[in-house]
């Protein structure tokens, strides 16, 4: 099912919280490398989102279209939330001796320094250019948390298998925010590229550019998630065997359906609308044990 785009739903944080105290290291049941391929998320996550919120605030200034205007603005509001909330997931690892930082690191040299806001190494590129790139990448990264949003709305796998509660619902609510915001990012960056003869060119590479470097920084953050894991003393290294038997239990979506994303979007009448169910994840969040609370908590404060 897909939905339409720029439909009048309105995108907005949900200031949600989380109680990590009772999660467990493999919050999957039995299954480390599922739970710690899903864990690399937590990794990327903080740094990236924050890093998308930047690149959208040096933007603001070239977007003409209010309703664009305001849909942005709730995007960045939504990725703040996502970005705290798996920086704490991070803290509650550490907390379980599962330290991070050695990995983290990187991915903050990632996003801080050679897609900041000034092009690295003296790269002979307009301000103007350089934006429009980091745009593209944007717009790249967010195909593929669309789908994997859509897969974790849909994953009965990760029901059967009995995960965390807590850790789940961060995972759906994530996910469901995902969907709702999906077109959000493509729009900016085809708006902000104008009429640009070469805004189709910039989206390609732009892909072309991310899916291989988020493969490899997922397949790197696995490796280095159970290489580390204090319950597993080393016993066990990452293994395409392991994830493949994942993959079949339903406990992490295929490589046919994440490389499906790429000839998708590199289409020139595809737009990410038409990822998912808008209604599926609407219907998510009303259920969602933390949004609820705090959808809950902002009535009572209106009341006061």
């Amino acid at each position: 099912m897909t939905d339409g785009h720029r439909g009048g739903h309105a995108i907005a944080p949900r200031r949600v919280s989380f109680d990590w105290d009772a999660t467990p290291l493999h919050w999957i049941p039995d299954e480390p490398t599922a739970t710690h391929v899903i864990n690399v998320l937590h990794l990327l996550l903080p740094a990236g989102e924050r890093w998308f919120v930047k690149v959208f605030k040096e933007a603001l200034p070239l977007v003409q279209d209010p309703v664009l205007l305001k849909d942005v603005k709730g995007f960045m509001g939504q990725e703040a939330t996502h970005s705290v909330q798996h920086a704490y997931v991070l803290g509650h690892l550490a907390a379980q001796d599962l330290d991070t930082t050695p990995y983290t690191r990187h991915v903050d040299y990632l996003f801080d320094v050679l897609l900041g806001e000034r092009p690295p190494f003296g790269l002979p590129v307009t301000a103007q250019e350089w934006l429009r790139f980091r745009l593209s990448l944007i717009a790249a990264i967010e195909q593929f948390t669309a789908v994997l949003g859509n897969w974790v709305l849909e994953a009965e796998g990760l029901d059967r298998a009995a995960p965390d509660p807590v850790m789940l619902d961060l995972l759906r609510w994530h996910g469901a925010e995902e969907v709702e915001h999906r077109s959000v990012a493509f729009d900016m960056y085809e708006h902000c590229g104008g009429e640009d003869p070469g805004r189709y060119a910039r989206r390609f590479l732009g892909m072309a550019i991310t899916a291989p470097v988020l493969f490899h920084l997922w397949g790197r953050g696995s490796r280095f998630l159970i290489r580390n894991d204090p319950r597993l003393a080393r016993r066990m290294r990452y293994s395409l065997r392991e994830h493949n038997r994942a993959v079949a239990k339903g406990l992490l979506p295929s490589w046919r359906e994440l490389g499906a994303a790429v000839p998708r979007y590199l289409r020139r009448s595809y737009h990410p609308s038409k990822e998912g169910s808008l209604r599926r994840a609407v219907d998510y969040l009303a259920a969602s044990p933390a949004a609820r609370t705090a959808a809950g908590a902002i009535g009572r404060a209106a009341l006061s």
